[in-house]
Parts: structure tokens; sequence; C-alpha cells
């Protein structure tokens, strides 16, 4: 059997990452680096050039340089560039899922299904930019004729985050790239190494110089100071945090630049007495537990009918109990590791506080023993009973493997505490009344509704959320609108 060490040595032989400027690899031009640790052990990876002002400005120019170039392209050409990144991708699945789990933590199984996830979006989106049509509307005089054009918004800067690295990229690089835009990527600073992955297929698929770019750094300031502060930047796509979304709201103001947001979440999942309570416990530790909870739409606040609420606990902590914990690279695992110690020490503030206002532990509780746990991010699945709505825990995003179960006596009342939050991307809801699947699905103040379904996000639907959990969509005919102007052409004949 091969081992961990082995898989980490084989998977970056001959490996050399550097920035992705112009259609070519080079390093910072401060000649700076930073590490990229595995966070199941804690050791380095690899380290990556630590990208600069002036680097960000050289991407920009390229972008800029190629825009007119890549934006006239006939669509057909664009969508197979697309094609064959995604055919890629899906031919180099096992290394690309390697590196992912090596850099994220996340099981192999999970980086394989992540990898098809991401690859789906290029496909999707290739199919879009062969169906971006204008309009002839009828005018108002016979002597004028009126059409509609919808053009590429320019240059666009997409941030990604940590817990997603390829399908998060290749989200918002699918649409920008079939609508005719030019792109400065930059990855989280923890997972950089399938953004540079990606980067390389786009290479090997044709793609123009510049009309690619991908900025590594560790503190992201230098970075989206430079993009903002840049007017031939049109555009900045960022999923992450709620609290950087403001920051990032703010900064586009002095340029007016477009934004888009997909911001944090605190999923409700709710259970209603008449629901198939097996299918609903199978959706709850799929939707709570993959990747260790670390996902924008995983349930966060587990609402179950009084009626049913001891039997449906008995069952989720039962089924939980089962979930094996370890790195990613070793069969059988389900669990990974957190994405830090400052995961971990948010997931320990938030059991803590909880039982301190009279939760209850029906599993777990606690991190992996220390001879388990070499980079002391592994936490164990964990239950609590007896959550209420003033706990941290339901007021804020844990992004960890902790399932709070909160009981409900009625419909309304749910819905009332499913909707007291300021997020609103994903909520669900398990029940076989089909008038209360309407009714329920209407209530709920959230942009993304999966009903008797815990994995809802698929290439051809719109993803995004409501209220303080972003702007715009990613996804679906709606997500490449995000990267299209509208012009309006009045001619009179």
């Amino acid at each position: 059997m091969v081992s961990i060490e082995q898989v980490t040595h084989i998977t970056f032989e001959n490996t050399q990452y550097q920035l992705l400027i112009n259609g070519a690899w080079q390093e910072s031009e401060s000649g700076g680096d930073y590490p990229v640790t595995n966070p199941a052990t804690g050791e380095v990876l690899m380290f990556v050039p630590d990208g600069t002002a002036r680097d960000t400005r050289a991407a920009i120019d390229a972008a800029a340089t190629a825009l007119p170039g890549w934006s006239v392209v006939p669509a057909v050409e664009r969508a197979n560039i697309l094609r064959r990144v995604a055919a890629l991708m899906l031919e180099r699945r096992e290394h690309l899922a390697t590196v992912m789990t090596l850099e994220q933590g996340k099981p192999l199984t999970e980086a394989r299904g992540e990898i098809a996830y991401a690859a789906s979006f290029l496909s999707w989106f290739a199919g879009e930019a062969e169906r971006i049509y204008g309009q002839i509307v009828p005018a108002s005089r016979p002597n004028q004729r009126i059409f509609v054009l919808r053009q590429p918004v320019g240059v666009v800067a997409l941030i990604t985050p940590w817990n997603f690295p390829a399908a998060m990229l290749t989200r918002k690089l699918g649409p920008a790239l079939a609508a005719g835009c030019t792109v400065i990527a930059k990855p989280a600073e923890q997972t950089p190494l399938s953004a540079l992955e990606l980067g390389q297929l786009f290479i090997e698929a044709g793609i123009p110089p510049g009309v690619v770019n991908i900025i590594t750094c560790q503190n992201p300031l230098p970075f989206s100071d430079t993009v903002f502060a840049d007017d031939r930047v049109r555009k900045i796509s960022f999923t992450g945090s709620t609290e950087v979304g403001r920051l990032l709201i703010r900064k586009s103001a002095d340029s007016v630049k477009r934004i888009s947001l997909e911001l944090g979440g605190n999923a409700p999942f709710i259970v209603f007495k008449d629901a198939d309570l097996p299918a609903a416990v199978t959706g709850a530790i799929m939707t709570k537990f993959r990747n260790s909870g670390q996902t924008c739409i995983c349930a966060n606040r587990i609402f179950v009918q009084r009626d049913v609420y001891d039997q449906f606990a008995a069952l989720f902590t039962q089924e939980v109990s089962k979930l094996k914990v370890g790195n990613g690279l070793e069969p059988g695992n389900v669990i990974g590791p957190l994405i830090d110690r400052a995961a971990h020490e948010k997931v320990q503030r938030h059991i803590d506080n909880a039982l301190e206002h009279g939760a209850e532990v029906l599993l777990g509780g606690h991190p992996l023993p220390h001879s388990d746990n070499p980079s002391g991010t592994f936490w164990q699945p964990t239950v609590l009973s007896h959550v209420s709505s003033g706990m941290l825990i339901s007021q804020e995003e844990t992004f960890g493997p902790v399932a709070p179960l909160i009981p409900f006596d009625t419909e309304a009342e749910v819905i009332q505490q499913a909707n007291s939050t300021p997020y609103g991307l994903a909520a669900y809801f398990y029940t076989r009344d089909v008038s209360r699947v309407f009714r329920v699905a209407e209530q709920l103040e959230f942009g993304i509704v999966g009903v008797n379904d815990a994995l809802p996000s698929t290439a051809q639907a719109p993803f995004g959320g409501v209220k303080q959990s972003g702007l715009g969509r990613e996804g679906g005919s709606f997500g490449i609108d995000e990267y299209l102007n509208v012009k309006y052409l009045s001619m009179g004949i």
C-alpha cells in the first residue's frame, strides 16, 4: 500500500507552482513566497509566490490587453475551450482530487466529486456562451428600429474561498469566459494549488495569453486594493464571509464597479412530523457533515417537530456515530480536518456556549485525541440536544461538524425561527404534505430551498442568497447575466 508520504511526493514530483500572468508562469516580483500546509498533518506541502500589488497590476495589464481580442472570439470557439478544460479535468480527476485533499483536507471521495462538479460549470457555460441572444424590440415610430445587445462587462476579478477550491473558481470562470470577459483570479491563501492546476489546464486547452491570470498571495489586501483602484477592472465576484463582503461593497462605491457576492449562511433544516424520518436523517447528515461542516449551505440549525423529536434524535445520533474521522487520503474516512486552528477554536466556542446555556451532548463534543490528531484540527462529529435560539450556535455559522437539534411545535413557529436571521442563503425541509411544501417554501426567506433534497446545488440552477447572504446569482441561465452589459441601439431608417 502506498503511504500518505509517498502520495504527497508523487503528486508534487517535478511540480513548481507560480503566478500565471499573460500566459506565462512566473515568480512574484518581490521574490517572496509562503507555505501551503496540509490541514490534516500540519506539514508544508509547497511554497507558492506571495503576489504583490505590482504583480496584480501586471495581471490587470495583461487582462486589459487581451480583452479586445477575446471579446470578439466567436462564441462557439470560447465554448470549445471551456469544454476542452472540462474534459481535461475529468481525465485528470484523480490527480486534481489528490491535490485538493492534500491542501484542503476533505476526503478523497468528496474531492473527486468536487472535480466533476467543477467541470460541470465549464460544460454548462460553454452552452450558455452559444446562447447569448439579443433582442429586436417593437419601435414606437415607423422609421425607428430598436435593437438590444448583450456584451461582456470587461476585465473581472474573481476571489474564491478555501472550502471548494476548484468548484468556486469554475463557477465564476465559466460564465466570465463564456461572456467574453478576461479574468484575474485570486484563490484563497490556504488552498491556491487547485487554482494553479486549473490554470495549467486552461493553457493546455489553448486559452489566449492574458485571458486567465492567477495571483496567489498570503495577504489579500494588496490584491483587493489594486483591483478596486483600477478603473479597467469593471466587476468583482467574491465568495466568502459577510464581514468581508460588506467591506468590498464599500470599496466598490468609488468606481461604481459591478459586484457579485456569495456570502455567509445560517441554514435551517426542518423536519416535520409527517416526514420520511430515515430520509430526513440521511439528508441532514449529508448536508451537515459534508466537508466537515465547512460549506456555506450546510445545515446549521436542525429543527425537529416535537412529536418526532426523540425518534429523530436517536436515529440521527446512531447514524452520525458511524462516521469515520481521519486523513482524507485514507480509505473509509468521511470526516476530514477543519481548515485551521481558528476554525477549531470557533467550534469549541460554540459548543462551550451551548453547554453553558443548557444544551446537552448526545455524541462527540470534543476534538479527536492528540494521538489521532497530528494537526490539532480534527473534531469528532457532534450532536447537541436542547439547543435554543439564544445560543451562539443558533445565531452564527459554525463551519464545523456540530449538529444542534432544536424542537418546535407548529409550522408558523418554525418558519418564524428559521427566518429569524440576517442571512438567507439556503434552507431545507422534509415533509410528505404537498400543501405544506408550497406554504413553507414560499414563506422561507432564502435564495435556495431544498424540499426533501439535501444536495440542491447543480450547474444549471441559480445559486445565491437574499438578505445578508449576498448579491447576484451563480449558475443556471442567470449566471452569465452577471458578466454581460445590456446595450440598447435606436436606429432611424
